[in-house]
């Protein structure tokens, strides 16, 4: 699958920090779900490696077959997400009052966290066959058209994090292909004026109150406000140094609701303090320069529209959910990439890494 001559091409420096990543992943979901009075563990972090390894073979997958090939079969990959997705709404496994995944003998599958890729390769697809030069308003059409789609079948789910993310996709792309920033400023404008209608017809009651909650979380500090409180409680109590590897009062006495899912960072902040906040965040910045500078490198339009695409939603999701953590946006159920627990959203984020190796290895074929 890969010419041996390639293997040179490969970002081996890239990929070891993204292994870092993942094994602060194990080993935080290892403290998070430390129990003292059992002084054992749960076994989740045992399914995390699982999900890092499978997570390595779509890797690997994503990175041995050409990704122009697979940008010529993006619509094939596309048309099976939106059927997972139905399929999902009508006949998933409800957990919390929600349909997300599909319940399979060895795992939960959740399709929303493939879509961001399916998105990232169709689009990609589209806009590097579109006419050069800015895209016009049709094609605009298309393209978004494409997104919500899959983001309302997502949000019908409910699950407005997950679904929200596949617009950085988009955005980043079009305006990688020539969007015009009058236009864009167009379109957040008609989002800033469509925010009241939303707000009352569009979200639902628990997402009104997280919004009132980062607003004021003493408003109802035993309700909806209890996550925000707790994780500003963990990420400031760490110190500089931290309490050390298990011994976090928040996680390991539960004050901070599954604390390996979405407040992970804050977990990491407790327990390992600025110093080990400010690696984590440098391994971070460090996977997202690489990938901007393989954008820069690819050999072709589609390459590096298919890098941003996937990097966009990656970035914004590592963004929103270090600011959630530290009190600065309001709480949404959205994962820390490479780093909550989660299979699923492993997975994906390992696979959507190799689509990026795949294009910088290959920048010098022809």
């Amino acid at each position: 699958m890969i010419e041996r001559r390639l293997y040179f091409h490969v970002d081996w420096l890239m990929l070891f920090a993204i292994l870092l990543l993942c094994g602060i992943s194990v080993a935080m979901v290892y403290s998070t779900t430390w129990d003292p009075t059992r002084n054992a563990a749960s076994r989740l972090y045992v399914t995390q490696i699982y999900a890092i390894a499978i997570g390595l073979v779509a890797l690997v997958i994503c990175l041995g077959i050409d990704y122009r090939t697979l940008a010529d079969n993006s619509h094939v990959f596309y048309v099976i997400v939106l059927a997972l997705l139905i399929y999902t709404l009508l006949f998933g496994t409800a957990v919390g009052g929600g349909r997300r995944w599909i319940a399979l003998r060895a795992f939960n599958l959740q399709p929303s966290e493939f879509a961001k890729l399916a998105v990232a390769l169709v689009l990609a697809k589209f806009f590097d066959e579109s006419r050069r030069g800015n895209p016009t308003l049709g094609d605009l059409a298309i393209g978004g058209a494409m997104t919500i789609v899959p983001f309302v079948f997502i949000f019908k789910e409910p699950d407005l994090g997950t679904s929200i993310t596949l617009l950085p996709i988009f955005f980043g792309i079009a305006y990688l292909a020539g969007l015009r920033m009058r236009l864009l400023g167009v379109v957040l404008l008609a989002f800033v004026l469509m925010a009241p209608v939303a707000w009352k017809f569009g979200l639902k009651d628990y997402q009104r109150g997280r919004i009132s909650a980062f607003l004021d979380p003493s408003q109802d500090p035993q309700g909806a406000g209890y996550q925000q409180i707790q994780a500003r409680v963990a990420v400031g109590s760490g110190g500089v140094w931290g309490k050390g590897f298990r011994k976090g009062t928040q996680a390991q006495l539960r004050y901070l609701p599954v604390a390996q899912n979405d407040f992970i960072f804050s977990a990491l902040s407790e327990e390992q303090g600025l110093i080990g906040v400010l690696v984590t965040l440098g391994l971070y910045l460090f996977v997202i320069l690489r990938s901007l500078e393989t954008a820069r490198l690819a050999q072709d339009r589609l390459g590096t529209y298919l890098v941003i695409g996937v990097l966009s939603s990656f970035t914004f999701q590592v963004l929103y959910n270090i600011s959630m953590s530290a009190g600065l946006a309001p709480v949404k159920g959205l994962t820390l990439p490479l780093m909550s627990y989660g299979g699923s959203s492993m997975i994906a984020t390992l696979a959507g890494f190799g689509l990026i190796l795949n294009v910088r290895m290959r920048r010098f074929t022809n």
